[in-house]
């Protein structure tokens, strides 16, 4: 009987702890986002281009990784920097 009480303590304890292991994670986003939105205001044309081309190239990378089962962490940095190259390369062709 105390064995079947404890095991059920155990389970909600359990439980209690992925909830706030959650709130952390949504604490966490929110902060990301704030940061993201006030680091990028004093940017020239140039960084955003790169930045934002990054990002997507990023998500992209991430994307086709997943699809074709590679390693992420190569799908997200081999699509991070050809994002960023492409941002360059789009803001130096735009300024001519």
């Amino acid at each position: 009987m105390a064995n079947a009480f404890f095991q059920a303590n155990r389970r909600e304890t359990v439980a209690l702890r992925r909830g706030d292991d959650m709130k952390v994670v949504k604490v966490f986003l929110i902060v990301a986002l704030i940061c993201s939105v006030y680091g990028c205001a004093g940017m020239n044309s140039t960084e955003q281009r790169v930045l934002s081309g990054g990002a997507i190239g990023t998500a992209a990378g991430l994307g086709a990784a997943a699809i074709i089962g590679a390693p992420l962490l190569v799908g997200a940095a081999a699509g991070a920097a050809a994002g960023a190259v492409g941002g360059f390369v789009l803001d130096e062709v735009q300024r001519r």
